[in-house]
């Protein structure tokens, strides 16, 4: 599930959203060896590259706290 806001993983430094208590976001790292061009299957769940690559996706969940962030996706 994605909601808004959303929190890109690139741009410059000291510009985007800030993290700060409250926000809880998805950090979802993809591997390609190929293009990181993507496009979603008619099933509305897959995703394949266009150059159709080997890739690989992770992700974890992070609430950040008053203490400091919490990956939620460990075990515990």
């Amino acid at each position: 599930m994605h909601e808004e806001p959303a929190v890109p993983n690139y741009g410059k430094k000291g510009r985007g959203i800030k993290l700060q208590r409250g926000l809880v976001l998805a950090i979802e790292p993809m591997v390609n060896m190929g293009t990181y061009a993507v496009k979603e299957l008619e099933d509305g769940w897959t995703v394949i590259t266009y150059d159709r690559k080997l890739s690989a996706h992770y992700e974890n969940t992070v609430a950040i706290l008053d203490n400091g962030p919490e990956i939620l996706t460990l075990k515990k």
